[in-house]
């Protein structure tokens, strides 16, 4: 009886020693992510954001100056333009993916022949390189050589070629265009995704019931997106706020400043300009905006479960 109870108290015993080895073990194992993490990311970030104090230049370390480059900036006018640019720029391009996307995940989600053909179509602008892409669109710009001016004074429908790039009005249309065409496969293939796990019984019992293709979209589709569109909205706005590619190449920031965005524009002082902590309190202006953002997206996301 005595080895009996020595038996069952074993394994309780051994127990805590198990759980020790495998929090040490688990501890192993998230090291090197915890280290690569640490070396890539959260190093950069942390001398980035003391050097946006600094007076530091192009080969000079410069001298701590506090908060005298954020007061700077936001004195400048081509600062406080580049912000309202970036909000234009983000506001636009992702409501469009949004509403886009959705008609575009509706009609994706349909039965018809080539349904998966198109579906897999639908994805080469997100798969195809930023830079690749942003090359083809500053082709189709072009007022020389572009394909729609050209094809419009060929056609009679223009007299003089459109100037996409030259007018500031239209140069951020014209990116705000390259930006949703790269982007709204993302939201389609999100939405399409999301349609796939709500449950086919409620359309037809809403169908019985006599509601309509709208009041079952309104009353089903969209509840049942919430959390993917809620998900999909917060990683566009990270994505757009802080894009560099599109307008480093279509527009590279012109006409007269009209289309930089924090990325180009902290891109253009730090390393064009060689202002390296000016520069990099430009970027630095990005963090708490998007912090914001993903405060209440997050927010937004928890209160749509509860």
């Amino acid at each position: 009886m005595g080895a009996r109870a020595i038996a069952d108290l074993a394994p309780s015993q051994a127990s805590p020693r198990r759980l020790g080895r495998d929090a040490v073990l688990g501890y192993l194992w998230v090291t090197p992510a915890l280290l690569l993490l640490g070396t890539l990311v959260a190093y950069p970030f942390l001398l980035a954001l003391y050097w946006s104090l600094t007076s530091k230049t192009a080969g000079v370390a410069g001298t701590f100056v506090g908060l005298d480059n954020f007061i700077y900036l936001l004195g400048d006018r081509i600062f406080r333009k580049t912000l309202g640019n970036t909000a234009v720029f983000t506001v636009a391009s992702v409501s469009v993916k949004l509403v886009i996307g959705m008609i575009a995940a509706l009609v994706l989600d349909q039965a018809f022949r080539g349904r998966n053909l198109a579906r897999g179509l639908f994805l080469l602008p997100w798969i195809v390189p930023t830079s690749l892409s942003a090359l083809a669109w500053l082709w189709i710009y072009d007022d020389m050589f572009g394909v729609i001016s050209r094809l419009g004074m060929d056609l009679g429908v223009l007299r003089t070629p459109i100037p996409f790039l030259a007018d500031s009005l239209l140069a951020m249309l014209a990116i705000i265009v390259v930006n949703v065409w790269r982007g709204v496969s993302f939201f389609a293939i999100s939405f399409l995704a999301g349609m796939q796990s709500i449950a086919g019984e409620l359309y037809e019992a809403a169908a019985i019931d006599g509601a309509g293709a709208g009041r079952r979209f309104w009353h089903i589709t969209l509840p049942g997106l919430r959390a993917v569109m809620a998900v999909a909205t917060l990683f566009s706005v990270i994505w757009t706020f802080s894009d560099f590619t599109i307008v480093h190449v279509v527009t590279r920031g012109g006409p007269a400043n009209s289309t930089h965005l924090l990325a180009t524009l902290a891109y253009q002082t730090a390393i064009i300009g060689g202002k390296v902590g000016e520069g990099l309190a430009v970027s630095s202006f990005m963090f708490p905006f998007l912090l914001v953002i993903i405060f209440l997206q997050l927010h937004f996301l928890r209160r749509s479960e509860d």
